[in-house]
């Protein structure tokens, strides 16, 4: 492994750390409308992402990302994660963090497909293997809920979208993302004004902690966000979507031991189906590394 997938490596570990612990902070803020954490979200990103090209002095970068060839994925890319952020607020705090988390444990499998599908990364047999046993542990899920997991889906696909645009873009993953959120504000900010509006409307949540706590949401959002771009550009998209895992388990624990969401017998079966199939995947990708490893020592002149 080269210095830069270490260093990509590293960064999407920091990043599923990040987002595999959201649902405490989004819980702590369970009194403030989705739409509203959303905005903030949104609203305060900016001067985070600006405080970070300031730190790293890469305007360059910016004036790359608003070029149109750059600038039209980065809009489709913002809106994207938009759907993806609002979503999963509303399912944290609707108390079904359990079915959010098993989105994200799908969404491996799904970026493996998108890797084969728009940047010709080919799968082994044990990979479409791994992918058959996710989806039959899908179909379970599908018959515990009585519906299908649209939350699931939603965030899902949403993600492994995301992952493929910013793939895609040849732009600083700081840069990218001030590009996403600057697309955004005008949209947050006109639903801040009218909130203010309603009768219990107000700017900053109840006051208080709540002022520091909404202020937070920007760098909770463009840490891990950059993280990943970091990642994305560094590995292949099939190992960004191995690592994916982690947080996942981490909000699926949370779910379970801290906010106590019903789990049952069915939940267990379809979930631990979706685990060996990330297991089946995991090893196979381990396996082929090492043979590509050994083969790429072999090739070298002696």
């Amino acid at each position: 492994m080269s210095s830069s997938q270490r260093f990509g490596f590293f960064a999407g570990l920091c990043a599923y750390f990040i987002w595999g612990s959201l649902p405490l902070y989004i819980r702590a803020m369970r009194h403030v409308q989705p739409q509203e954490l959303l905005a903030h979200r949104v609203v305060w990103s900016v001067p985070t992402a600006l405080l970070l090209i300031a730190l790293a002095g890469n305007w360059k970068d910016v004036r790359a990302a608003l070029r149109w060839n750059t600038a039209k994925w980065l809009i489709l890319s913002g809106l994207v994660i938009a759907a993806n952020w609002g979503v999963y607020i509303w399912a944290v705090n609707a108390g079904r963090t359990i079915e959010a988390s098993l989105g994200y444990f799908i969404n491996p499998l799904v970026s493996v497909l998108f890797g084969m599908l728009f940047f010709a990364e080919k799968l082994r047999p044990a990979q479409w293997i791994a992918v058959a046993i996710a989806t039959i542990g899908v179909g379970i899920v599908t018959l515990a809920y009585g519906h299908v997991p649209w939350i699931s889906l939603v965030l899902c696909m949403t993600f492994a979208f995301y992952g493929v645009i910013r793939k895609k873009v040849a732009v600083d993953s700081r840069a990218g993302f001030l590009m996403e959120v600057l697309v955004l504000v005008p949209l947050a900010l006109a639903w801040l004004a009218w909130f203010v509006q309603q009768p219990d409307g107000r700017p900053m949540g109840e006051g208080g902690w709540d002022i520091p706590l909404l202020i937070a949401a920007g760098p909770i959002t463009a840490f891990p966000l950059i993280l990943f771009g970091l990642a994305a550009k560094r590995l292949k998209l099939s190992t960004v979507g191995m690592m994916q895992y982690i947080g996942p388990t981490i909000q699926f624990l949370i779910a379970l031991l801290v906010f106590r969401e019903p789990f049952g017998s069915t939940h267990a079966i379809a979930f631990g189906l979706i685990w060996l199939a990330l297991a089946v995947f995991t090893i196979d990708s381990m396996v082929g590394e090492a043979k590509a490893r050994r083969l790429a020592r072999s090739a070298r002149p002696i």
